[in-house]
């Protein structure tokens, strides 16, 4: 039998990582993580049992502080970075340098462009390397660049939102069959876990529960990320999020225009040939709407769709779990294709 990878996570204690922790430690071909916290104000190691209840029979390892030479010592090949932007991007050159692969589920390695790119603030101490590094970062979405992903040393893992945007739009683009003059409009909704687990005033209970609310209206940093991937401009979209007073899932409502006539058979089969054989979407027969509750601690993106009398005007509906194919799930896949792994694994 094949020795299992040896891969380590940082930031396995916030919401994503502990979703990838978790898939992770079941993982047929992967060895039990080494798992990682911050540093922060002298931290100490914590068995795994205390900051994962639900991983019990682990108990024997523990979350500590990120050390290089644990990871040499360990013979680590792959290194998940479940951190914030900043910090991915101060240590993904030194990764790459000390040979391992790196799966990102931060925003640091997602954007080419410096103007979709600043709305992270991030500041390089090498900028020559890190230049180098976003032409080489390969964007996480299997369904869009399963090829290119699996020979990657850095595979930078979509935003949450971004991946239920993406994934609707991108066969009728490719297909050539929206109206771009006429502008699209994603009006997405999404879980508290999805602004991290970090709280804010924003995100209290008080805030969240029996309420409904938009925010980063025009500002969202998701939307550089949907502009690159769907080859859109700026004036193509209006993007606007809204928080959901549940703890996770997305849904994107999105408005389009055809460039044609057509019908609702003509509309699925564009998506069932785009999706053709690609295990974690799922496509809804016409006028069958997704909804969150269906996609829930599952990695599937499911996508569903009405067109109008007219054939021309179409809403489209997206759902997944944010944790999953908008964080973990989707790293794991990506891990996969990586190792040439059925995208399966781990996941089903």
């Amino acid at each position: 039998m094949a020795a299992k990878l040896k891969a380590a996570v940082l930031g396995a204690t916030g919401y994503s990582g502990l979703e990838l922790t978790r898939l992770l430690a079941r993982h047929p071909r992967v060895d039990a993580p080494l798992l990682f916290r911050r540093d922060e104000n002298g931290a100490k190691r914590e068995r795994s049992v205390e900051v994962f209840p639900h991983l019990a029979g682990n108990g024997h390892s523990t979350v500590e502080p990120f050390s290089w030479a644990k990871l040499e010592q360990q013979d680590v090949k792959l290194l998940f970075l479940a951190t914030p932007h900043e910090v991915s991007r101060e240590l993904v050159p030194e990764a790459i340098t000390r040979g391992l692969r790196v799966v990102d589920l931060s925003g640091a390695w997602r954007l080419k462009q410096d103007e979709h790119r600043a709305v992270y603030g991030v500041k390089d101490a090498d900028s020559a390397t890190a230049a180098n590094l976003t032409d080489q970062a390969v964007y996480g979405l299997p369904e869009l660049n399963a090829g290119r992903i699996t020979s990657a040393g850095l595979v930078a893992n979509p935003g949450c939102y971004a991946t239920s945007v993406i994934l609707a739009l991108a066969p009728l683009l490719k297909a050539d069959i929206v109206d771009r003059s006429r502008g699209i409009i994603s009006d997405s909704k999404s879980g508290v876990s999805g602004a991290g687990k970090e709280p804010t005033a924003r995100t209290h209970f008080v805030s969240v529960a029996d309420n409904f609310s938009a925010y980063s209206v025009f500002g969202h940093r998701h939307t550089g990320e949907i502009l690159e991937q769907l080859k859109l401009e700026a004036g193509q979209l209006i993007f606007t999020p809204h928080l959901l007073p549940i703890p996770r899932g997305i849904l994107s409502t999105i408005y389009v225009s055809l460039n044609r006539e057509m019908t609702a058979a003509e509309v699925e089969s564009c998506f069932r040939d785009f999706y053709n054989n690609k295990r974690w979407v799922r496509v809804f027969a016409a006028s069958n709407l997704p909804q969150i509750t269906f996609s829930l601690h599952t990695n599937y993106c499911d996508l569903g769709f009405c067109l109008a009398g007219d054939g021309r005007r179409l809403v489209l509906v997206s759902c997944l779990d944010n944790l999953l194919k908008g964080a973990a799930g989707q790293a794991v896949q990506n891990m996969n294709l990586m190792y040439e792994w059925n995208e399966e694994e781990g996941l089903a």
